[in-house]
């Protein structure tokens, strides 16, 4: 086969591929990117009052973190902008030390997310149960549904009833048509009808006031000094841990959304390059928003040109046509927001409480329990984790078994289980000591696992006992693992070519 027929052969594969990954249907893309875009922006400003900022930041840092991670992230259709989990972690920076320090915090949170990407800490996501994902995603869309109220509750009759106008759009006009995302329509007749009928409602320009400016390259303002560094690296660390937590793990849910993988360590390389982008253009830091995130799977979106083109339209949307924007009725946003809850809640996982094991249960009601009590998915995650490890240890200890026999001066101890911290202390205990009259000890490992420093000494501990008793130790059974731990941890002696083989 010639050059130009492997090439005329490598170049369709090619375009196939990037154009599956970038637009599979460019206008389901645009779309659901449009979708994305008005949504963001109420939210956008939102977080940037939590943060105590001006609502530019929030919006320029959308923009810039959006089409950032839509070339360098891990993961297509994913959005990522201003969250309000990052935004709680900003209020005290930004109180005490002023916006400069906030650009300063995010170009070090981003330098550091890039390190973890470096280092692949996007693969410590396998140690991550289906429980804790599970009960994260669930405590995720009870906040969603919770952030809606105060713009429902209260409001008056017409605001609940274009609320439940806007979700019967939602979910009826699928059922004529899905050529055009039905969040996309419900906003558009909602603010049509609303403008229309000159109707007293609370509208996105109320939330404050929209720049009508592009974001302008600067350093930020700081002095470059140790102390700068002993201000901003406290919260760089804490951005870094819940933006690439709370990244990862919508990554990880969108995987199982769309039936697709995702690269966890280049969405984390992904997400630092958009937070110095971001701090270098006016806005704050930011990270992946599963709510937005599902907007856009859910209104057809699958590339990453659903992405780009949510940020781009986003900047379009508040320079250009920003007197439109601010007519948008909060209540067909509050439609929109309550579907993305409905639709992220996992109603499977209630009805398989009973039938699921004990401990998935508890670990899945913990972490909503944590996210709900706190507003904090890093603490409810964190917690999950812990719980679950807990649990795991728990199971492994019950396996764990050391069963013995004499045949006359000769004692045989066979262990069957896992030794590590949780059993290490198990294990020591099962043998007795007070047998003086033993000639011989044989310890059997076939059945058994030793995987760490505590168990190892604990091995280390029975044999030297017993030689200070004067009765002779032999090993048999290792398998290769256990005998590399041992050969490499062991104090006793080094076990030899003979304990490796069993003899």
């Amino acid at each position: 086969m010639g050059m130009t027929d492997r090439i005329a052969m490598t170049r369709p594969t090619n375009l196939t591929s990037l154009r599956s990954e970038w637009a599979p249907d460019i206008t389901r893309e645009i779309l659901a990117g449009t979708v994305v875009a008005l949504a963001l922006i109420p939210e956008a400003i939102a977080f940037s009052l939590i943060a105590g900022v001006d609502p530019k930041v929030g919006l320029y840092a959308s923009f810039c973190i959006a089409v950032v991670t839509a070339f360098a992230g891990g993961r297509p259709a994913m959005i990522s902008a201003a969250t309000g989990a990052m935004a709680l972690v900003m209020v005290s920076l930004v109180k005490e030390h002023g916006l400069g320090y906030l650009f300063a915090a995010t170009l070090l949170t981003g330098l550091l997310q890039i390190c973890a990407g470096a280092l692949r800490l996007g693969n410590l996501m396998r140690f991550v149960s289906r429980s804790v994902v599970t009960g994260f995603v669930n405590a995720l869309a009870i906040l969603i549904f919770l952030a809606q109220m105060p713009e429902l509750i209260g409001q008056g009759t017409t605001v609940y009833l274009m609320t439940a106008i806007g979700l019967g759009l939602i979910y009826g006009l699928p059922y004529l048509t899905k050529a055009v995302p039905s969040p996309l329509v419900t906003i558009v007749l909602l603010t049509v009808a609303a403008i229309a009928l000159g109707l007293p409602i609370h509208r996105v320009g109320d939330m404050g006031a929209l720049p009508t400016e592009l974001p302008g390259f600067a350093l930020p303002q700081v002095p470059v000094t140790l102390e700068t560094l002993r201000i901003i690296l406290p919260y760089a660390l804490t951005l870094t841990m819940v933006g690439l937590l709370e990244s990862l793990m919508t990554a990880a849910i969108l995987d199982e959304m769309t039936d697709t993988g995702s690269n966890k360590n280049r969405e984390c390389a992904g997400q630092g390059l958009a937070n110095i982008a971001s701090g270098l253009f006016g806005g704050m830091a930011g990270c992946a928003m599963i709510g937005q995130s599902v907007i856009n799977v859910s209104s057809g979106g699958r590339g990453r040109l659903s992405t780009l083109w949510a940020g781009a339209f986003l900047l379009f949307l508040i320079v250009v046509l920003g007197p439109y924007v601010a007519q948008i009725p909060m209540a067909a946003l509050v439609a929109v927001m309550i579907m993305v809850s409905i639709n992220t809640f996992q109603w499977k996982s209630v009805a398989t409480l009973l039938t699921h094991p004990k401990s998935s249960s508890v670990v899945m009601l913990g972490t909503v329990a944590v996210v709900v009590a706190t507003h904090d998915l890093a603490k409810g995650v964190v917690f999950g984790v812990v719980l679950s490890g807990l649990f795991f240890a728990h199971k492994v200890t019950r396996v764990f078994a050391v069963a013995s026999e004499r045949t006359g001066q000769t004692r045989t101890y066979r262990v069957t289980g896992h030794i590590f911290f949780a059993t290490a202390e198990a294990f020591h205990s099962a043998f007795d000591f007070r047998e003086d009259d033993l000639t011989g000890l044989v310890i059997d490992l076939s059945a058994a696992q030793f995987w760490d420093l505590t168990a190892v000494n604990a091995l280390d501990r029975v044999v030297l006992k017993f030689r200070h008793h004067g009765v002779p130790v032999t090993l048999v059974g290792m398998n290769a693992a256990t005998a590399s731990v041992v050969e490499r941890l062991a104090t006793h002696d080094k076990p030899g070519a003979a304990l490796a083989s069993g003899h």
